[in-house]
């Protein structure tokens, strides 16, 4: 048999399978590289999309927290006023109440008898004062009995003092008559 080198032949081919092969690898690369920069590049765009919209949000959210807490100090203003305007109209409902229960009070006191403290915590009403006798006590307590404008009197005490007066302390409660029109 002749020789016949086919070696230049196979190298050559190897050569061209091998420049293929590489081809085709740079190729694939080229595909990959570009795929992940387009990925990365969409990822990223809705990523600072994102981020602007979330941007957005917060700067919204601030303007909103902002109207609430206006929203707030206009309610705690508005619940004052109201408060306000609720204690004068009873002020303004109650000074004939006040005016008849301080003059049932003037007149309730007997001769020889004077009032040195008096003391009106809602209801309750404490008159202190000082009497030439029990007996004008007794009878303040009767007068405070019959008025239409006290209720429950009770003496808390009456002591005697150097110059021959007693010193007393009468609790009642304060009510409003059953027809207002004396008012």
């Amino acid at each position: 048999m002749a020789n016949i080198n086919l070696l230049p032949w196979r190298e050559e081919l190897r050569q061209e399978n091998q420049k293929q092969f590489l081809m085709l690898v740079g190729l694939v690369a080229g595909v990959a590289a570009f795929l992940i920069f387009s990925v990365s590049g969409y990822y990223d765009g809705e990523l600072s999309h994102q981020n602007a919209r979330n941007n957005y949000l917060k700067k919204e959210i601030t303007a909103i927290d902002k109207r609430i807490a206006e929203i707030n100090e206009l309610t705690d203003t508005r619940k004052q006023l109201i408060e306000r305007m609720e204690l004068i109209q009873n002020l303004q409902g109650n000074r004939p109440v006040i005016v008849r229960l301080f003059d049932d009070l003037a007149r309730a006191v007997p001769d020889d008898l004077f009032y040195t403290s008096l003391d009106v915590t809602g209801e309750r009403v404490l008159v202190q004062g000082e009497a030439k006798s029990n007996n004008r006590v007794a009878a303040l307590m009767r007068t405070f009995d019959e008025s239409e404008w006290f209720t429950d009197p009770s003496l808390l005490g009456v002591k005697a003092l150097d110059n021959g007066r007693n010193q007393f302390e009468v609790a009642m409660k304060r009510v409003e008559p059953r027809n207002n029109e004396e008012l």
